[in-house]
Parts: C-alpha cells; structure tokens; sequence
C-alpha cells in the first residue's frame, strides 16, 4: 500500500514536472530579489541591511546549487525526473552570486582597490571568487548551441558544477563567526550528495 502510494506521488510529481514552464521557475526564485532590496532600503533587515542584503543573497544561491545538485540523485533513487530544471537552476545560482558580490563589492566595500585586496588576502573571500569565476564559463556554455557545439566537451566542463558547490559551502562556513551549525549543515549536504556520485558509494546507495 505505502509503495503505491508513493510511485502515484512520484508520478503526480513528475506529470506536474512536465508542464510546469522553466520561465515560471525564474519568476518565482527571482521574487526574492526586489523583496530584499525594498527590505533593506525600508530597514526591515536590521542594523546592517547591506551586510543581511549580502547574506541573504549568497545564501540563496547555496540553495539553488544544492537543488540542483538533488536532480540527478532524485531521479536515480526516487524516480523523480526533474532535470529539465537543472540548467534554470544552474543560472539562477549564477544570478544570485554575482548580486551577492556586486552588493559586498558596490555596497560593502565601495572601493575597487580595497575589492582585489580582499580577494587576495581574505581566503574566504578567494575562495567565493573562485566560485564565482568557474560559474561564469558555465553560464556563458548554458544553451543549447554550446551543447552541440562542445559536445563531450560541455558535458566535462559542466562537471566544474561539483567543485563550484563544495567553494560556495566552505565559504560560508568560513566567513560565518564562530561555531554556525547552519554552514556545517550546508557544507555536510553538499558533501553527501557529491558522495552519491562516486561509482563504489553510488553504488551501495542504490543497492
């Protein structure tokens, strides 16, 4: 009873899956965006909204890395085929780090000398820039004429999504002040769902 329970859950998920247009997935991430600007300028984020604005910011493109990192485990253990969503997911998490750096760098800092300083010299902030430029190659490949223009090529570089994701979580933890267990959370899913794609482990977990 309970398996067909949830094989019809998974298929009602994966039917809505279907018709539910990708733009309307950029709608909805992207609602946070304006509600966090008019939060900070109306003071509804604190003592430092621009600080909070940056958190927040970097945050959400954690989650949209981490999201997109569940697809693949999601179809190959539960059934779930949500892949078509994977490239929107992709290029929202992009959207959301470089507004998280513009406002550290534009709002925060406001010095371009004193930015490349940072970069240099504060490991966690290397560490997101480096995040940040692996993205970029991937967002310029993520259409489809790059895909059947590289061929094997695009899929290796896509695979820059792994290391991307385990950047973006041990920034976090480092930048946080003193013992957070919201990073150490954050940095534990991405490792465990980068362990799912190795062969042996994979493997088991399918077994």
């Amino acid at each position: 009873m309970i398996a067909f329970t949830l094989d019809r859950l998974v298929d009602t998920i994966n039917r809505a899956a279907r018709v539910i247009p990708t733009w309307a997935i950029y709608i909805v991430y992207l609602i946070p965006v304006p509600v966090l600007l008019y939060l900070g300028m109306t003071g509804g984020l604190g003592r430092e909204p621009i600080r909070e604005l940056e958190h927040e910011l970097g945050e959400i493109a954690l989650q949209l890395l981490i999201i997109g990192l569940c697809l693949s485990p999601l179809r190959r253990f539960a059934g779930i085929n949500l892949l078509k969503f994977r490239r929107t997911m992709g290029l929202l998490a992009f959207t959301y780090v470089v507004l998280h750096f513009t406002v550290w760098a534009v709002l925060d800092v406001q010095a371009l000398d004193r930015v490349w300083q940072d970069i240099l010299k504060r490991p966690y902030i290397t560490i997101g820039m480096a995040a940040l430029a692996l993205m970029i190659p991937l967002a310029v490949t993520s259409n489809n004429l790059a895909m059947r223009n590289m061929g094997a090529v695009w899929r290796k570089l896509h695979l820059l999504t792994y290391p991307i994701a385990l950047l973006a979580a041990v920034h976090f933890v480092w930048l946080s002040k003193g013992f957070q267990l919201e990073p150490l959370i954050y940095l534990a899913v991405v490792l465990g769902l980068l362990a799912l794609r190795v062969p042996g482990l994979r493997k088991k977990a399918a077994a």
